[in-house]
């Protein structure tokens, strides 16, 4: 009896003739897939089957039974050895273990259904693995894989924990627009090219403690909807998280690389350190309690941040950008370094033409506007920065700083910014107060105009004196009085 013919599936296989709903492919020369074949059908399809070998089961139903009858077709020496593996639109009804297989060709489970756990503890793919638009029911395991090649989890709904410790992916990894419902653990896994995880959500915690990234890890527009732990042993690049949101709290621990926080949103606590890294902040939304420290690590911009509550310590604030930054009275700077005016004196067009400028902290803003390097020229959007607004800022972060020396140098800044930003009367005013005592922030220069005026008066009086005896006694002839003669009595009184 000739084999019922198989109807072609729109994915472009021949599906299963058993029954119309049957969307697995067919296998010659029976024209049904592996759930519908006999006993004996079965084991005359795996008869032909070797270790290494193509395993096609797209679309098919795959219980435990079945499932570990094509791994054991395929062992080499106690471990299923399997080629070219592909596994499209299955359905594994029952547990998906797949410990310790070895797969030396590409495989692919795109839009798979694993109803029940998904095991791949120990797995190896010498290829590419893809697992796009799968859903897994319950827990997925990728603990402890290897994959050489690239692998692809776009898409894939995980219902339960995810768990990636310790795993290893020498390519790219990419989760985009992929759904974590239960707890998600990448601690100590490797990445040996960049990992994007652009537009998942994290129902729950999600863990990198100890992991590496030897490019970059891109979490762009993320949803973590409980704690999030990114806390890597290393990234060779950066770490981006440009545009997530955070409900819960946020920690992140970077080192040697940038951070890219952009537009992030945290609802809770957040905690960013830094080790020899540069991070940017610029327009983020921090809810929570917020610190951020670096140990020579440095922080590019504050712009447009709305921050209830934001600690800075030990950050290189050298090139920060503050201006357009939301509430400066929710900071708290210690021990910062900031930006410096250039040493030496300069001459110019302006008054006064000869200028000195004294050692004192500076924000980046103020530099870009007095233009004191070619790299700080100010490119803000919405217009430059003006004195009024660098007036507003210098006052705001001296009443924040810790450091009294910078907060004098904040106050001193605050005055200069409203003296270029005043006019007329006011200005000269402002002017003569920096010239004599700098605004009554820099009494060295009333020590120093007190020191001028003594100089100038002993040098009056000297001059006076030296004068006064070149010119004594005042005989217009020049020649001294006769002497009495010898012998000549004087004058009545004298001695």
């Amino acid at each position: 009896m000739a084999p019922a013919r198989s109807p072609l599936h729109s994915s472009g296989w021949t599906s299963c003739a058993a029954t119309p709903q049957c969307r697995g492919v067919a296998h010659r020369p029976y024209g049904r897939c592996f759930a519908h074949l006999d006993q004996d059908e079965l084991a005359d399809v795996l008869a032909s089957f070797a270790p290494g070998k193509a395993l096609d089961a797209r679309g098919t139903a795959l219980d435990d039974d079945l499932l570990s009858l094509l791994l054991d077709a395929a062992r080499d020496k106690g471990v299923p050895v399997l080629g070219r593996a592909r596994f499209d639109g299955a359905r594994f009804t029952g547990e998906a273990r797949f410990r310790e297989v070895l797969f030396t060709g590409d495989v692919s489970f795109d839009d798979a259904r694993f109803e029940r756990l998904a095991s791949f503890f120990d797995a190896r793919f010498k290829r590419n693995v893809s697992f796009r638009g799968a859903h897994f029911l319950r827990e997925l395991s990728f603990h402890e894989v290897r994959v050489a090649g690239h692998t692809s989890f776009d898409r894939v709904i995980v219902g339960s924990d995810a768990l990636f410790g310790k795993a290893r992916f020498e390519r790219a990894l990419s989760c985009e627009g992929a759904r974590f419902d239960g707890f998600a653990a990448f601690d100590e896994a490797r990445f040996g090219d960049e990992v994007s995880f652009r537009g998942s959500r994290f129902g729950r915690a999600v863990s990198f403690r100890r992991s590496a990234f030897a490019r970059s890890a891109v979490f762009d527009a993320v949803r973590f909807t409980a704690a999030v732990y990114l806390s890597p042993s290393s990234v060779g690049r950066r770490i981006t998280l440009a545009g997530a949101r955070a409900d819960k709290s946020l920690e992140v621990a970077a080192a040697g690389c940038s951070v890219d926080l952009r537009r992030v949103a945290v609802l809770g606590p957040s905690r960013l350190r830094l080790a020899e890294a540069e991070a940017d902040l610029a327009g983020a939304v921090l809810r929570g309690p917020a610190t951020v420290t670096g140990r020579g690590s440095r922080l590019t911009s504050l712009r447009g941040v709305h921050a209830e509550r934001l600690t800075l310590s030990e950050m290189d604030l050298s090139t920060c950008r503050f201006d357009g930054l939301h509430t400066p009275e929710a900071l708290r700077l210690s021990r910062c370094n900031f930006a410096a005016p250039p040493r030496g004196v300069r001459v110019g067009l302006g008054w006064p033409p000869l200028r000195w400028w004294s050692t004192r902290a500076a924000l980046a803003d103020e530099a870009a506007w007095r233009g004191w390097s070619p790299e700080m020229l100010d490119a803000q959007a919405g217009g430059a920065t003006t004195p009024d607004r660098l007036a507003a800022l210098y006052t705001g972060l001296g009443a924040v700083t810790e450091d009294k020396r910078t907060a004098a140098d904040f106050a001193f800044a605050a005055m200069e910014m409203r003296r270029h930003g005043s006019r007329s009367v006011t200005r000269w005013l402002l002017s003569i107060s920096w010239l004599a005592c700098g605004y009554g922030l820099r009494m060295g220069r009333v020590f120093a105009w007190l020191a001028l005026v003594a100089v100038l008066t002993a040098g009056a009086v000297l001059w006076s004196t030296t004068e006064h005896l070149t010119t004594w006694p005042p005989h217009s002839s020049g020649k001294a009085p006769a002497a009495h003669p010898p012998g000549t009595a004087h004058p009545p009184g004298s001695e």
